[in-house]
């Protein structure tokens, strides 16, 4: 299992783009300095009307398969 955790800040107007389509992936940098990718999707369940912030972990199996997003 690999885990990565990383902070996201994303105004709302900014998460309209994950929304609509347009951008289907989300980069971010995790706390040990590697690059992370992972489907716009799994942010649904964090938006609010404020855009979406917080400390998160993925995690996902040793070929990146089976992704989970939690905040904490």
């Amino acid at each position: 299992m690999k885990r990565f955790e990383f902070v996201l800040s994303i105004s709302s107007q900014q998460y309209l783009q994950y929304y609509r389509g347009s951008v289907r992936q989300v980069l971010a940098q995790s706390t040990t300095g590697a690059t992370v990718q992972f489907p716009a999707a799994l942010l649904t369940p964090f938006v609010s009307t404020a855009g979406i912030s917080g400390r998160f972990v993925l995690t996902c199996d040793d070929h990146g398969k089976g992704a989970e997003l939690k905040r904490y």
